[in-house]
């Protein structure tokens, strides 16, 4: 009887992941990766200032920062259910002030709450939850939970566009939001019926062969913050972040600027998005197969490329080649902020203090987010293009792969020497 009820405890955790993988469907769906859609329709309604407008986006990105630090704390003391049901009471208040919001500083508040909701929907939660119900092919259920937010976002947009940009209608991006709100409502109902906290037999259970993707690791939170290399990686990290979101906040108009029509950069962004679906999944798939070192080699590599290619592009042949270029290899890239930041936590560290450590590390990443593109605009202020910006960044990646090759290089030896003492003890 016992055997039995572990074994539909186990079974269980497909429900967990469906209910996860519907999470970030629609969380980040339809709060985050369609923000810009909303961007001019209520500038132009409200008379508001584009650039003033767009520092909700910084209290968003300062309020997940800090938040995240709290991560594992707040996860010990409440559990995942219910700070998966704060998060979208968080997500629903947030786009219920953007509906009636008239001030901008309604509009900052509601940042503030969108930074929190998504800090409990998203990355650091499917992070903490895979760990504790999955002990095997984390990579993978990572990757394939976390691909939903393009698949979300296709959805989203093809529903919010028609009633923000509403005929006649110059106020319509709040029956946007207000239906936003209501879906919000029901799948997070959802969700949090289904959710379950794992058992402590699930998330105390070792899997009985290594994989290539799983640490053997098991270092307190004490220890470590004594490690050099925890720091290492977080500088390695909020460098990566900044980069990213830099890159990803200016390309569009670097590519304008560079003289591609306006159709041909959406059919890039179009591409882009699509791409990024495949490559969390096949990120995750990736890790589980070959590890972490050579993963993570993968994805710089494939950041030091897109940037290169989108330096050069132009409206001849070969310059739109490398702006598709430039669409696919950022997708490759991009889980480089998402899926990769959970496992390097497993792989650095293992899973005794994951929560907390995975919450520095998410906070590290977003802090990264809110100075990489004001630091591409004052260079672009300075120079008139990108184009410096950009080769500056690739040289940057190429330095933080390096450094963090190493760091790994040093890791397999220490998980090699903890191995073979375990095997002679």
């Amino acid at each position: 009887m016992e055997t039995q009820q572990k074994t539909r405890r186990l079974e269980y955790k497909w429900v967990i992941i469906a209910a996860a993988f519907l999470m970030v469907f629609t969380c980040l769906g339809f709060c985050s990766s369609n923000k810009g859609l909303y961007l001019s329709a209520i500038t132009e309604a409200l008379g508001l200032s584009r650039s003033l407008f767009s520092l909700n986006d910084s209290c968003r990105y300062i309020t997940t920062s800090v938040v995240n630090l709290f991560f594992g704390l707040l996860i010990s003391k409440f559990g995942a259910r219910k700070m998966i049901g704060a998060g979208f009471l968080s997500l629903i208040a947030s786009v219920l002030i953007y509906a009636h919001a008239e001030n901008i500083f309604v509009f900052y508040l509601g940042g503030c709450f969108l930074g929190m909701g998504l800090s409990w929907t998203t990355t650091t939660m499917v992070g903490y939850v895979v760990d504790c119900w999955c002990k095997e092919h984390k990579g993978t259920i990572m990757g394939l939970v976390l691909c939903a937010n393009g698949l979300g976002g296709a959805l989203a947009a093809q529903i919010v566009t028609p009633l923000i940009y509403e005929a006649g209608n110059p106020f319509g991006y709040r029956n946007a939001y207000q239906l936003v709100a209501l879906i919000l409502l029901i799948v997070g109902a959802l969700v949090v019926i289904l959710f379950r906290d794992a058992p402590k037999e699930i998330a105390a259970n070792l899997p009985k062969k290594k994989a290539k993707g799983q640490s053997i690791r098991s270092i307190t939170f004490r220890e470590a913050i004594r490690k050099p290399y925890f720091y290492v990686a977080a500088v390695c990290i909020f460098f990566t972040g900044s980069a990213l979101q830099g890159v990803n906040g200016i390309s569009a108009a670097h590519m304008t600027d560079s003289g591609l029509d306006a159709g041909y950069v959406a059919t890039v962004l179009s591409v882009h998005s699509l791409a990024l679906a495949g490559s969390k999944f096949l990120t995750g798939l990736a890790y589980d197969k070959i590890g972490l070192k050579k993963t993570m080699l993968i994805c710089n590599g494939a950041a030091v490329a897109a940037f290169l290619m989108l330096s050069f592009v132009s409206p001849e042949g070969p310059g739109k080649i490398l702006a598709m270029g430039y669409g696919v290899f950022s997708s490759f890239a991009l889980p480089l902020e998402t899926v990769m930041i959970p496992l390097i936590v497993t792989e650095l560290f293992g899973s005794v203090s994951f929560a907390k450590l995975l919450g520095i590390y998410v906070s590290v990443n977003t802090a990264g987010f809110a100075i990489g593109t004001p630091i591409a605009n004052l260079v672009f202020d300075l120079c008139g293009t990108y184009f410096p910006f950009l080769l500056a960044l690739a040289a940057m990646m190429l330095v933080v792969c390096a450094v963090f090759q190493t760091l790994l290089v040093r890791i397999d030896r220490e998980n090699k020497a903890l191995a073979a003492q375990r095997e002679n003890a």
